[in-house]
This record gives C-alpha cells, sequence and structure tokens, in this order.
C-alpha cells in the first residue's frame, strides 16, 4: 500500500521519469533507525562505517524512561548493523548527537543520561573503552579538544523535537542568566558558561521590539572549519507562542568572546560554514526576502545565492572543496522530499531521488532527511520513512560531476 502511494505521489510530481543514481536502504525493521542532524559526522574516516541510532517506537514524544540503541552499519559487510550501546538523552530532530570524534577512526561521541541529569560519553567502537564526561554535547570542534552545548532541558520546553526530556528548572524565565552556551574540555571535563540567554537578550535588535513578554533560547551550534569561531541563533517568542519568533544568527570566538550579529533580520534557519569567513544560510533579508545567502562573518556583505536553483528551505552542506552544495526540501503538495546537488561552477541541480514522507510524519516526530555525505564525498545517507517507518538510505553520487 505504502509503496503505491509513493509511486502515485511520484507520478503526480512529474518525478517518474528522473534519472537519479543508486539508492539502497541500509537498515530494515521491525524497529526502526535514524541518524538525525546533517551537519554531524556520520561516516568514518574510512567511509566503511555509518553511525546510527535504533528505536521501537515512532509518532510520539521522548520519555525520561525511554533509551535508544547506538550503532553502526558496515557497508562492506553486508550492511550490517553493528550494536554500540544506549542513550537516555535524545530527540528526534537531532538523536543523541551521536557523531564521530573528528579526526578518529575509532572514537565517537554522543550524549545520555546518568543520575537524572544530561552527560556525554566518548566511546571506542573497536576496543569497547568508554569514559564520561559531566555535561552534554550539541558540536564539536574540528581538533576534537572543545565541544559547545546549549540547554537541552530549556529547549525541550519551548522546541519539542530538540530538547531532551529532563526537567527545566527556568521554564518561567524569560531571559535567564543561568542558562546559555558552555564548552566543555573533551579531555578534562571542565565546562564554562561562555554565552548567557540574558546577555544575547540585552543585545540590539534591528527588528521586532516587543517589550518584556519575550522568552529567549539558544539552538543550532557549529564549529568554523578552522574552530576559530562558532554560529548559534538566538531565538525568542512572544509569551507562549511557540510559532511566532524572530530569530538572530550570531558568531562568537569558543570563549563566549567577539560576539557578532550575522543576520540580524529576524528569520534565520538552516546555515553551513563555507570556509572560516563564509556562511550560507537560508534567512530573510530586505534585499530579496527568504532565500539561500551568502554571509561574511563579522561584515554587512551579504550575496544573493542562486534563488531559481535552490529556491526553497533545506538543510545544506558543501561537499569537500566547496564546488558542490548538498541539500534537500521539506515534503512538496505530494508529500515528497527531494534531496539534489548543487553545482555552484554551472549553476545547474541534480536531483538525489524523490522520497515519500507520509502524512503521520509531521510536526516534532516529522522525519527530514538532513543528507549527509562521506569523507571521500562519493556516498549520501539520509532518513526517509517511503519504505515504511523511518530507515537509513544509501544514494551513490560518484557518478554525478568530478
Amino acid at each position: 500500500m505504502l509503496r503505491r502511494t509513493f509511486l502515485a505521489a511520484l507520478s503526480a510530481s512529474g518525478f517518474a521519469n528522473d534519472k537519479h543514481p543508486p539508492v539502497r536502504q541500509i537498515t530494515r525493521g521491525p524497529k526502526f533507525h535514524w541518524f538525525g542532524y546533517y551537519d554531524k559526522l556520520q561516516f568514518d574516516p574510512t567511509n566503511r562505517y555509518v553511525l546510527g541510532m535504533e528505536v521501537d517506537f515512532e509518532h510520539r514524544s521522548p520519555r525520561p524512561e525511554d533509551t535508544i540503541r547506538i550503532g553502526m552499519v558496515d557497508l562492506q559487510d553486508n550492511d550490517r548493523w553493528i550494536d554500540l550501546g544506549q542513550s537516555g538523552a535524545w530527540c528526534w530532530q537531532q538523536g543523541c548527537m551521536l557523531q564521530w570524534l573528528p579526526g578518529s577512526k575509532s572514537q565517537v561521541i554522543y550524549n545520555d543520561r546518568e543520575d537524572g541529569q544530561p552527560v556525554s560519553r566518548i566511546l571506542d567502537v573497536k576496543s569497547g573503552k568508554k569514559r564520561t564526561l559531566p555535561g552534554p554535547i550539541y558540536c564539536v570542534s574540528p581538533d576534537a579538544k572543545w565541544a559547545m552545548a546549549c540547554d537541552f532541558a530549556r529547549l525541550n520546553h519551548q522546541r519539542p523535537g530538540y530538547g531532551y526530556a529532563f526537567a527545566d528548572p527556568y521554564k518561567d524565565v524569560l531571559a535567564p542568566k543561568e542558562s546559555g552556551i558552555w564548552r566543555m574540555n573533551l579531555a578534562t571535563g571542565k565546562r564554562d558558561l561562555v554565552i548567557t540567554i540574558e546577555q544575547a537578550s540585552k543585545i540590539p535588535y534591528k527588528i521586532g521590539e516587543w517589550g518584556g513578554d519575550s522568552i529567549h533560547r539558544f539552538n543550532h551550534l557549529l564549529f568554523s572549519p578552522g574552530g576559530h569561531r562558532f554560529i548559534f541563533l538566538h531565538r525568542r517568542n512572544r509569551g507562549n507562542n511557540k510559532e511566532a519568533g524572530i530569530t538572530r544568527m550570531f558568531t562568537a570566538r569558543p570563549d563566549g568572546t567577539d560576539l557578532y550579529v550575522v543576520d540580524p533580520y529576524g528569520d534565520t534557519s538552516h546555515f553551513i560554514w563555507r570556509d572560516d569567513r563564509h556562511i550560507a544560510a537560508w534567512a530573510k533579508h530586505p534585499s530579496h526576502g527568504h532565500a539561500f545567502y551568502l554571509y561574511r562573518d563579522k561584515s554587512e556583505h551579504v550575496e544573493l545565492m542562486d534563488h531559481a536553483n535552490m529556491p526553497v528551505n533545506g538543510h545544506n552542506t558543501y561537499l569537500p572543496g566547496n564546488r558542490w552544495i548538498l541539500n534537500d526540501t521539506y515534503p512538496d503538495k505530494e508529500r515528497l522530499q527531494h534531496p539534489y546537488l548543487y553545482d555552484t561552477k554551472t549553476r545547474t541541480r541534480h536531483p538525489l531521488g524523490h522520497f515519500l514522507s507520509p502524512r503521520e510524519y509531521t510536526g516534532e516526530w516529522r522525519c527530514d532527511t538532513h543528507p549527509r555525505f562521506s569523507p571521500n564525498g562519493k556516498l549520501v545517507c539520509i532518513d526517509s520513512p517511503h519504505a515504511g517507518g523511518r530507515q537509513l538510505h544509501l544514494i551513490d553520487i560518484s557518478g554525478i560531476g568530478s
């Protein structure tokens, strides 16, 4: 039934005869598998092992007692699932932040729950050796020495699907000085609150002055390629309205100094560093409205990207070499999601497939494709429920471009 629905939707959208690269499903039921966000290292440096998470239910919010299994798929052994352990700190959109430590062939890092508090674990997948750090992580520096984290309890309260099921002691505080962004030393576990929500809330806005009823949070942290700066989004909502909000994109040094509002116009969404100075982001700018723009950090220089071939919001990353942009779309009117490659040299778009997202995959437990690429730039992995429940699917892009 699902396959007939998928084919009907494909035909109605005019994509049935599209040529696209080979796709294979690399995880199987009865349990469900996914990875989560698009800006994490899912593949190991050898391109052989693909990280993933496993759960036995869908379509409801995680509870404190719910755990998931973490594991990896061996692409050279019939896509064998290798179980690595479990996590009790996770969400539908970003899982438990499972990712390879940059530069390591055997170590992964992920968030977990211990004694009712969020922690992170570093696990050697070959030896099984594991150590625990006293706080969660969001993103890891390119040299694997530092991690940044936001307040996952606050996120869970304000933006279900991105936080973890922990109690937020500051949920009724509009802009707490005790909450914000922490930096953690991955060798020692030392943690420091480097930017507070109260601090960001006091930085003047260019638009949208609402007065004192705004509730603030941070989300979406990402180090620059050189690790000298990081991005975060500062979002505020009017009262308890979780849908109507203003979002600003900041950059800063990892110690919280040298804060800069890169996009002050209130609607930044997905972004990626192109290099240490430039950020490609979907945003709303006075020049052309909603579009993908290329921002130069610590300046007001903004360029409109190719709106004709990247006309809608998606989860964008640059493949090695920065010529190709990997991106996707949200479900269209036929409920199809469209991952694609965009060639910045020829300004052409290359579809990677069209994948049905059934209507029950909406809101907090939607299943975005969130495309991630292998280190050699020849493989893409997506999350998709088109075959009957969310699973990992591998796309061979080696035949596209050079």
